[in-house]
């Protein structure tokens, strides 16, 4: 994701985000964070999917 996009959900410019990352280290490391964690809990999600479709699977086998 791309500060442009991060400050679009944030309903902020792209501008105030990189004054957030000289001025306000820690916010944008809260902000940053954030993203993150929800891109790993998307990832965690679409690999739990695939986790019950294997087993679907797996049991349609037996």
């Amino acid at each position: 994701m791309t500060q442009r996009d991060m400050a679009g959900i944030l309903n902020i410019t792209p501008m105030t985000l990189r004054n957030w990352k000289k001025d306000k280290t820690k916010l944008y490391e809260i902000v940053i964070k954030g993203f993150a964690f929800d891109e790993f809990i998307e990832k965690s999600e679409k690999n739990l999917e695939e986790l019950k479709k294997i087993q679907k699977e797996f049991e349609l086998n037996k």
